[in-house]
């Protein structure tokens, strides 16, 4: 979110405008550690996958 403030502003309605803005969510990685169970060893699955490309 972008909040444009004019330069000639009152420190009273800056701070007004600061506090209207909401924190963005962030999305938690930690949720999702370990899920994924792979057959093969990752960086050999990383190599085949590049190597499609030639």
């Amino acid at each position: 979110m972008t909040t444009i403030l004019k330069k000639f502003r009152s420190a009273k309605t800056l701070a007004v405008a600061l506090n209207k803005v909401k924190p963005v969510k962030c999305f938690d990685a930690k949720k999702h550690l370990g899920k994924v169970r792979w057959d093969e060893d990752p960086l050999e699955f990383q190599k085949r996958i590049r190597n499609e490309w030639d």
